[in-house]
């Protein structure tokens, strides 16, 4: 293996342990604005957050386990999580950035992996623009 291809394969590594950190903190937000939401449609936003919470914990369990496998270990540091102040445009954003970063995962069952995390960002995003 060359010098160039280790390098370039370690920045990928780096990368994606960057995305994964901030995957945890996109759901650690989440779990944040779950705990102060309050007054009216709170009960449907509270039980809606929960839900997608529990579904991205899932995919994020099975995002990082298959990049081990393919990529080796990674050095996954979590950012400070802030609690936003709008949770939708919070979804929103993190949906096109989570897009932005796609290209990160060049196989096929991984893509799969992004594609059901984005699946329960946009369910989340439904849930809480129409289930009032």
């Amino acid at each position: 293996m060359s010098t160039s291809t280790l390098k370039k394969g370690t920045t990928l590594n780096v990368e994606i342990a960057e995305f994964i950190g901030k995957i945890f903190s996109f759901n650690n937000s989440l779990k944040l604005y779950h705990w102060h939401v309050t007054g009216k449609a709170s009960y449907a936003q509270h039980i809606a957050l929960d839900q997608a919470i529990g579904d991205l914990l899932d995919v994020t369990d099975r995002l990082v386990e298959t990049s081990y496998a393919v990529k080796g270990d990674l050095n996954i540091v979590i950012p400070e999580t802030k609690n936003p102040t709008d949770i939708v445009k919070h979804a929103e954003d993190f949906f096109a950035y989570s897009e932005s970063q796609r290209a990160l995962f060049a196989e096929a069952f991984t893509q799969a992996i992004i594609d059901d995390y984005q699946e329960a960002i946009q369910q989340l995003l439904y849930r809480l623009k129409r289930l009032q």
